[in-house]
C-alpha cells in the first residue's frame, strides 16, 4: 500500500490514537509523524485474503489470533503504530485487546512497488524491536516470491526465500509458527 507522509506538526501517541479512532482512512504513526495509507491493488488484497483463509483455522486451533490490515500493531516505546497486512499473536493480553496488538509473533507484509523499499528497510528495523516477533514475512504481489525472516539467537535473523516451483523445506530453521507442510501449502496458495 502506498504511504504518504502528511506534513503536520509532530503529535503525541495519545493524540494519534484519539484522532485515528475518528478517521475514515488509516494512518501509521512513526515518532510523531503520521503516514497516510492508500488502498491496495487487487492482487495485494487477494494475497492477504488467501493468507488469512489458509491460516485461520490452524491459528485459532492453537489459541492464537490472526488479523488483517485494519488492526494496528504497537511497536516498542509507544511511539510507532503500524497496520501490517496480516498479524498473528498468541499473547493473552492481545487476545483480549480491542485497540491494538502489542505482542505479535508473525507479521506479514504484501509488497507493492511503492512500499517494497520501506518494508525491507525502516519498517523491518522497527519490527525487529518487537521482542515477541518471531517471523516477518514479505510476499511480492507482482511475482510468486516470498521472503521469510525468522528470529535467531541475539540480534540474528535467519533469511529464507521461496519462488515459484521451490519446495520451501525447513532447512534446519528454528521452529516456525507454521509447520513445514503448512508453510508449503500456504505458499502454494497465495497467488491463486
Amino acid at each position: 500500500m502506498l504511504k504518504h507522509k502528511i506534513l503536520y506538526q509532530k503529535i503525541t501517541p495519545e493524540e494519534y490514537l484519539e484522532g485515528e479512532a475518528q478517521q475514515e482512512f488509516r494512518h501509521e504513526y512513526v515518532g510523531g509523524e503520521i503516514l497516510a495509507m492508500t488502498g491496495s491493488s487487487i492482487p495485494h488484497n487477494d494475497i492477504t485474503i488467501n493468507f488469512l483463509i489458509a491460516l485461520r483455522s490452524h491459528i485459532r486451533q492453537r489459541g492464537c489470533r490472526i488479523n488483517v490490515p485494519d488492526v494496528k500493531v504497537q511497536a516498542p516505546k509507544n511511539n510507532r503504530y503500524f497496520y501490517p497486512d496480516l498479524v498473528i499473536t498468541c499473547n493473552t493480553d492481545d487476545l483480549k485487546s480491542r485497540k491494538f496488538i502489542q505482542h505479535p509473533t508473525v507479521i506479514v507484509e504484501v509488497l507493492s512497488p511503492s512500499t517494497e523499499g520501506y518494508d525491507h528497510g525502516d519498517k523491518f528495523k522497527y519490527y525487529r524491536q518487537i521482542l515477541s516477533l518471531q517471523e516477518y514475512v514479505l510476499v511480492d504481489s507482482g511475482s510468486i516470491s516470498v521472503e521469510i525472516y525468522q528470529r535467531g539467537e541475539g540480534k540474528m535473523w535467519l533469511y529464507s526465500a521461496y519462488t515459484e516451483g521451490e519446495s520451501g523445506g525447513s532447512g534446519g530453521r528454528p521452529r516456525s509458527e507454521l509447520s513445514c507442510s503448512e508453510a508449503k501449502r500456504v505458499l502454494a496458495s497465495l497467488h491463486e
